[in-house]
């Protein structure tokens, strides 16, 4: 297929790239590399040494002979994208290009307003660069688990059908989210959903949870297509974040109780139901809804499960409870379906066996890079006014295990 990846520089954009190509798929990438750039904006960096796309694409035609041709630009400008897709004219399009940390979101107004415009804009303008230029295309969205939040009910895939006064319905399944961020894939779900019935676009709409891992095949070739390892408070993930603390003997800090529980998936899962996405289009009109996760993890589960890796490397890590910077349940009920994924074919790696090799030991070998300033949360969801009272509960209340 000729596959386009908006996004193609970043942590899911990357690897799917590679392995798309690697399947023998007519890749091409568009980035901005405004990733990059919100790392030096924030005085972080990745884990991993990861070089610049251009080198990265080299060594990835010098390695393979397959050729992923480069596109630069701002899926905001709707000049730029909607002659990108005319010139390339794809059979699908993987929508990654978004920011996707709800910390960052949550950072001030300004990063707000930012979030909410890059991400409704870019993929408002996908839409209608589509809708003129490549009608048949079938676009593979990136969405979050985070849109439904944590009902007290079995969170189904995208739609739900509700009995109400003696009559039916199917119904998108109602929307919690718990940041701006989270509101962004919020509005843009819904504008795929209307798109498809007004226009008769194809779409399919990934919720993805919480994604893991630096290692697929086409990665391990060499060290210049090493992928990102964030583990910082603001793009690093909470299992990232774990795994480096544990590599240089810093307690692993879990917020609150650490009961808060989410969906989890290896890269090398992402990057297989992106393929089986594209390769299994939508029906013209239809936009549906797979929920891409294929564990479902506590925060506190997650650091038990470092903490006894951490030992089997020789690696002491107490665990330690400080107070959250997120406006959120510490303790709920969580059970999503995720099943249609796995009637496509997908055959699911899990944690317990990717663990030491896919995250403890890719945080010992780069464990010199970690900056340790990093690790305690800055950016608080509440006003200033409840964040000192917050902050005064929890110096009161730390505990370590």
């Amino acid at each position: 297929m000729k596959v386009c990846v908006l996004g193609g520089d970043g942590y899911c954009g990357w690897a799917a790239a590679l392995y798309l190509s690697k399947k023998g798929h007519e890749v091409s990438v568009v980035d901005n590399f405004a990733r990059r750039t919100w790392d030096h904006e924030l005085g972080v960096q990745t884990l991993t040494p990861i070089q610049p796309l251009a080198d990265r694409l080299r060594a990835w035609y010098e390695l393979t002979g397959h050729r992923i041709e480069l596109f630069v630009g701002d899926v905001t400008d709707y000049d730029f994208l909607s002659t990108t897709i005319d010139n390339l004219r794809p059979e699908a399009v993987v929508h990654f290009a978004e920011q996707r940390a709800a910390p960052y979101s949550m950072i001030d107004r300004k990063h707000a307003v930012f979030t909410q415009v890059n991400n409704v804009v870019g993929t408002l303008n996908l839409l209608f660069a589509i809708r003129e230029f490549q009608p048949e295309c079938h676009v593979v969205k990136l969405g979050t688990m985070g849109e439904y939040g944590t009902p007290n009910i079995d969170i189904e895939e995208g739609y739900i059908r509700v009995e109400h006064n003696g009559r039916s319905d199917v119904l998108p399944f109602p929307k919690q989210p718990g940041s701006f961020y989270h509101l962004s894939k919020v509005h843009d779900s819904h504008n795929m959903m209307f798109a498809c019935k007004i226009w008769g676009l194809r779409a399919t709409d990934l919720n993805q949870g919480v994604v893991y891992g630096t290692v697929t095949d086409e990665v391990t070739l060499d060290e210049a297509l090493i992928n990102r390892f964030d583990y910082d408070e603001i793009f690093g993930t909470v299992l990232n974040r774990f795994c480096v603390q544990a590599a240089v003997g810093h307690p692993l800090t879990v917020y609150g109780k650490g009961g808060q529980t989410r969906g989890f998936l290896d890269i090398r899962d992402t990057v297989r139901c992106v393929e089986l996405a594209c390769l299994n289009p939508a029906g013209r009109g239809e936009c549906r809804v797979y929920n891409q996760f294929t564990e479902q993890f506590s925060v506190l589960e997650l650091a038990e499960m470092v903490q006894l890796a951490g030992r089997e490397l020789g690696l002491e890590a107490e665990i330690r409870h400080i107070a959250g910077p997120r406006v959120e349940a510490e303790q709920h009920y969580y059970h999503a379906k995720h099943s249609k994924l796995i009637d496509l074919g997908l055959k699911p790696h899990y944690l317990s066996d990717s663990l030491l090799d896919s995250l403890m030991n890719i945080a010992i070998k780069y464990r010199d890079r970690i900056d340790t300033a990093t690790f305690l949360p800055q950016v608080r969801w509440e006003s200033a006014k409840n964040e000192r009272r917050r902050s005064t509960a929890a110096s009161l209340s730390e505990t370590v295990i």
